[in-house]
């Protein structure tokens, strides 16, 4: 599979050197899904990527927002178009605003300055666990503010990255079918973080039930548990289950690079992806690796 053409359809650069990233310096984040992540508190730029990604062909690159300093997020956007201007990559951008913001028209604005802009991610608030009930205030899913944000997203023609715990899916599901102009994809396979069968079989209805939105797509991505080996018998079942649920057609592998070698190396990730889907044909490998995320992030528009 070395002449594969593969896009990463989610992965992060930081200086934390230059900016300012609260997570990765003085803000602790204590429900971090991976456990301990001190080893992620280093610089991580382009020569850093292409050394981790080396003996693929990486042909195009999506970075989604690093948690840069939420009083200024305009910035990140801004440095990485600088970044891609001297290193080649990334080749798309997906910033972050919060929703519920009053200034959020403007915010969208600035992102859609650089051409590398592609869409947001702007995480809700949720439950930490699944028998806790949905949060209902600022930030949250039911929130009219924050789905007045969500709105805006149309009319500065930007996608939105999903990332929530599996248990808000139907929940996430019931205000995206109210914007079918806006291209949604879920992170990370959905979050399957509950192997058990009963973990197992929640994660599959709530991924059914968004699912059901055809223009909702899914990034095969960061399938790493806390305390737990990244082996690919532990992950074949939840791959293949995202892969029937949404289809060949709507699914995108992504590295999530770094944050994922905290469990797994880049090529041990990428040739466990390749190992599970070998039953896939030429094409829809094609689909899954290069040619879906090509189409959802407009790679083919970067001037």
């Amino acid at each position: 599979m070395n002449d594969l053409e593969i896009v990463d359809a989610h992965h992060h650069l930081w200086d934390i050197e230059r900016n300012y990233y609260p997570w990765l310096s003085d803000h602790p984040e204590p429900h971090f899904f991976l456990g301990d992540y001190s080893a992620l508190k280093r610089r991580y730029m382009p020569e850093d990527y292409r050394r981790d990604a080396a003996g693929f062909r990486i042909v195009r690159t999506v970075h989604v927002e690093a948690e840069w300093d939420r009083a200024n997020q305009v910035a990140e956007t801004r440095w990485l178009t600088e970044v891609a201007a001297a290193h080649g990559l990334p080749d798309a951008i997906v910033g972050h605003v919060w929703l519920d913001d009053p200034a959020v028209e403007d915010k969208l604005a600035g992102h859609c300055e650089s051409p590398l802009m592609r869409g947001i991610r702007s995480k809700p608030v949720t439950s930490l666990t699944p028998d806790m009930a949905p949060p209902d205030g600022p930030r949250s899913l039911s929130d009219p503010a924050w789905r007045r944000g969500y709105a805006a997203l149309a009319r500065h023609g930007l996608s939105y990255d999903l990332r929530v715990p599996c248990w808000h899916l139907a929940e996430a599901a019931a205000v995206i079918e109210r914007h079918p102009e806006i291209p949604v994809v879920l992170n990370h396979t959905g979050f399957p973080w509950d192997r058990s069968e009963a973990g197992l079989a929640m994660w599959h209805e709530q991924m059914q039930a968004i699912a059901r939105l055809p223009w909702v797509h899914v990034k095969l991505s960061e399938l790493g548990l806390k305390d737990v080996a990244w082996t690919v018998e532990s992950n074949r079942r939840v791959v293949l289950e995202a892969l029937e649920i949404f289809g060949v057609e709507r699914c995108m592998w992504a590295s999530n690079f770094p944050p994922a070698s905290l469990k797994i190396g880049y090529r041990d990730q990428l040739e466990g992806f390749l190992e599970i889907l070998a039953g896939l044909t030429r094409p829809e490998l094609e689909a899954v690796f290069h040619d879906n995320a090509t189409r959802f992030y407009r790679l083919e528009d970067r001037s």
